[in-house]
């Protein structure tokens, strides 16, 4: 009975974050999306982005500040297809996973 288990290793790598920050968002709608997004994630347990002793207590002040300062960095889907072509690509904003966003 000396069988041990060894834990699965966990060195998958994540995709590389840019050391620039994000483009600075010119769409108040777009900031909006942004930010709910990065406030889910916020909320699923991802870590903080911000150095900073006086955090706001919300997750989506949280999450508006990060991307106010350009550290959430996000891709906008291109337009949508003609609707007669079904191959079009899914369409929805998503956001660059980070190695703390699990």
């Amino acid at each position: 009975m000396d069988e041990t288990t060894q834990a699965p290793d966990l060195s998958t790598e994540a995709p590389a974050i840019p050391t620039e920050p994000a483009p600075p968002i010119s769409s108040r709608f777009l900031f909006v999306d942004v930010a709910a997004l990065r406030a889910k994630q916020l909320r699923r347990g991802a870590r903080v982005r911000i150095d900073d002793e006086h955090l706001p207590k919300k997750a989506e002040r949280v999450a508006m500040e990060e991307v106010r300062r350009g550290l959430v960095y996000y891709d906008v889907p291109d337009p949508k297809a003609p609707r007669g072509d079904s191959d079009a690509a899914a369409t929805g904003l998503s956001l660059a996973r980070s190695k703390d966003a699990e």
